[in-house]
């Protein structure tokens, strides 16, 4: 691996089994960081953006793909290599978890035909996706960045995360009724569910109800509440507990805010209802979490 520009940066890769392994690059520079790494095409590749922009050059940089912040990129082609060459953007952090297709398989092998490239007739054909990142996978993507745990169990702890992120990546309804609506293919429909999202975060200390909110994006409940599931994979309020969480960890991590203000911040009126919820979503109170960062 060639890492270029790295004075106040990081790389970090953790091989959880041959032929499976994880990258950590953090740019925390003022210069854009360049890594290069040879990967073959026995490999499937995915990469999410936590912060900042990273740029994916091929063909030698005759081709790009641009991934911004809270996205994610899937690539796989069987028939030509696809190495590393990435530009990261200052104050930028990735996550990369890229393993062989043979591995991949093994996680999937009851349910082949559930993964779109892992069906009969597209197993063998080259595959790119680039989607959005959803506050539960965010969630474990920032897990997987900072953790304090003994040396002896880290590659258990981040091939169980991965795992994890696998499984909420390529989650799908189970609804049919959801999976089949066909509204969502209406652009002016995407932008108003889009719209919904970009409303409850901006107001996540006093969200609007979901009859509030249907009405000010000007959709439907039914069809504000299916497709807001189709495009964030999860219900409204949920997708924004995941994010008032996410926030609040954040925001604690700062070390300007104590838990009463954090709390407050996200809509929690007494600092109790706060750490309870803090302790659904991380399994700890918010003293116990900081006190862990601490040692």
């Amino acid at each position: 691996m060639i890492v270029k520009n790295v004075a106040q940066g990081s790389i970090n890769e953790v091989v959880l089994e041959d032929g499976f392994y994880v990258l950590k690059i953090l740019n925390d520079t003022s210069d854009n960081q360049k890594v290069t790494k040879r990967i073959d095409s026995s490999f499937v590749q995915f990469h999410f953006c936590l912060k900042g922009h990273a740029k994916f050059m091929f063909n030698k940089g005759s081709y790009a793909l641009d991934v911004s912040e809270e996205h994610s990129l899937l690539l796989y082609n069987p028939q030509l290599d696809l190495p590393l060459n990435l530009e990261l953007s200052p104050n930028s952090w990735l996550v990369s978890v890229v393993m062989t297709i043979r591995k991949f398989h093994s996680l999937f092998s009851r349910e082949a035909d559930y993964i779109t490239f892992l069906s009969k007739q597209n197993r063998d054909k080259k595959y790119y996706a680039q989607e959005g990142v959803s506050p539960a996978i965010a969630v474990i993507l920032s897990q997987m960045l900072h953790y304090n745990l003994h040396p002896s169990i880290k590659e258990l702890y981040i091939k169980a995360k991965v795992y994890e992120l696998i499984s909420l990546y390529f989650n799908k309804s189970t609804d049919a009724e959801i999976e089949q609506c066909p509204f969502l293919v209406d652009e002016d429909n995407v932008k108003r569910i889009r719209k919904a999202k970009e409303i409850i975060i901006s107001r996540m200390a006093e969200p609007p109800t979901l009859g509030e909110l249907s009405a000010e994006i000007g959709l439907s409940l039914k069809k504000l509440k299916e497709g807001f599931k189709q495009i964030y994979g999860d219900s409204v309020f949920s997708f924004l507990f995941d994010y008032k969480m996410e926030y609040a960890r954040k925001l604690l991590e700062t070390g300007k805010y104590n838990v009463n203000e954090v709390g407050l911040k996200v809509g929690y009126s007494t600092s109790s209802h706060f750490i309870a919820a803090f302790k659904k979503k991380y399994g700890t109170t918010p003293k116990k979490y900081l006190l862990g960062l601490a040692n």
